[in-house]
């Protein structure tokens, strides 16, 4: 009997095991596509050394997009007739908006505190259900609210400047 109760325990053991390297592995695919959702336009809003900055007044808006005239601010930037940002809650017609160009088109992103804690969002979205996945799966309860707080923080922030 004594090897009945080991290999129960053993199995016990491993299906603990299983189930927290699952649950890790979610938390971490969650917080991964944070990041790179995030980082799809985070990267001209925060490493604006090289590029074209300047504002769009936006002169109209579609279902998914904005447009309007851009203005130069950086040096060797050039004016152009009409240039797109997406169209959010963060995007208002007839507003002005500071941005920087995206390489090698007319998409623009909105620059400064308002487009870098806009462009974390994604982040913020994942943070939030990667922390329900580390309290119900891991029972990690104190890492969670930790990641909750954060992700509520970053959304919050981000709304509060928009």
């Amino acid at each position: 009997m004594p090897s009945a109760v080991v290999s129960s325990q053993g199995a016990f053991v491993a299906l603990r095991f299983g189930r927290l390297a699952a649950m890790g592995v979610v938390a971490a695919l969650i917080l991964i596509a944070g990041v790179w959702a995030s980082w799809s336009s985070a990267q001209y809003v925060m490493l604006t050394k090289g590029r074209e900055s300047g504002t769009i007044k936006v002169a109209g808006c579609g279902d998914d997009t904005c447009a309007g005239p851009y203005t130069p601010i950086s040096a060797g930037s050039q004016a152009r007739e009409r240039v797109v940002i997406e169209h959010s809650a963060a995007v208002r017609d007839g507003e002005t908006y500071t941005v920087v160009v995206k390489p090698g088109g007319s998409e623009v992103v909105r620059s400064g505190p308002a487009g870098v804690l806009y462009s974390w969002v994604p982040l913020g979205g994942a943070l939030l259900l990667a922390s329900v996945v580390v309290a119900g799966g891991l029972g990690r309860t104190r890492v969670a609210w930790a990641m909750a707080g954060a992700g509520g923080a970053l959304i919050t922030a981000a709304f509060a400047v928009v």
